[in-house]
């Protein structure tokens, strides 16, 4: 299990396709808004990184906007073809 730290929380690394992930701009970008979500899950588009968070099924403040399991239906529609994107998942 490869993991990273980011403002002090630990985060294992679940995809990282394009070798994309950067410890310095994601301790910019992961607020306390994040705290909440089990999974952060990130896209570039235009050399930018957008971040939205997600949650297990089970995580009573997940609801169908944020349940990990309509991750690649986010991917496949607002996402673009080939962006090097991450997933991250928060360790408890």
């Amino acid at each position: 299990m490869k993991t990273i730290e980011i403002n002090g929380i630990n985060y294992e690394i679940i995809k990282n396709e394009g070798d994309c992930i950067n410890k310095e701009e994601l301790s910019e970008k992961i607020t306390e808004y994040f705290d909440n979500f089990d999974y952060i899950f990130g896209d570039y588009a235009y050399e930018k990184v957008r971040l939205k968070g997600y949650n297990e099924s089970n995580n009573k403040k997940a609801n169908k906007i944020n349940d990990i399991k309509t991750l690649d239906d986010y991917i496949a529609n607002y996402c673009s073809y080939g962006a090097k994107n991450f997933l991250i998942k928060k360790v408890k």
